[in-house]
């Protein structure tokens, strides 16, 4: 029997994938539990509908995060840190303070998005990755500079 899976099954496949599984494994455990659905015309033609609506979401996205991905390109931003004898800042810049830094220049970005692989402690500019989206990173230019 054919059925299109409703969630992720690790023996099976994905949320979507139409697999062929025995009658008695479709009928007594995957279509009672909620975990897949019988493939006939209808349900096969609902899951092409729902694949297409999908792709044009995630595409809508993409381009939305190209378009973020070009404007944060253009930023750079200044942060002014308290400077300690040698040039070296008390803590360190997070991604809290470029969070906050960025809803100050109008961006709502989340600081789970922004990725510094190494933590700015010292005066500088540095660049910092912000992933919008799957496959859509954007690089801005932070400077740190010593408050007097």
């Amino acid at each position: 029997m054919k059925v299109i899976l409703k969630q992720d099954i690790p023996s099976l496949g994905r949320a979507g994938d139409l697999v062929k599984v025995n009658d008695g494994y479709a009928r007594n455990m995957l279509i009672p539990k909620g975990l897949a659905v019988e493939a006939d015309d209808k349900n096969i033609k609902a899951l092409e509908f729902q694949k297409k609506q999908l792709l044009q979401k995630a595409q809508k996205e993409k381009a939305a995060a190209t378009e973020l991905a070009d404007r944060l390109s253009e930023i750079n931003l200044t942060l002014t840190r308290k400077v300690g004898d040698q040039h070296k800042i008390f803590g360190s810049v997070t991604s809290k303070d470029l969070e906050t830094a960025l809803k100050e220049q109008g961006f709502d970005i989340d600081r789970k998005m922004i990725v510094h692989d190494e933590q700015i402690k010292s005066l500088g500019e540095f660049k910092v990755r912000i992933k919008l989206a799957a496959g859509v990173d954007a690089e801005i230019k932070v400077n740190v500079v010593g408050e007097q």
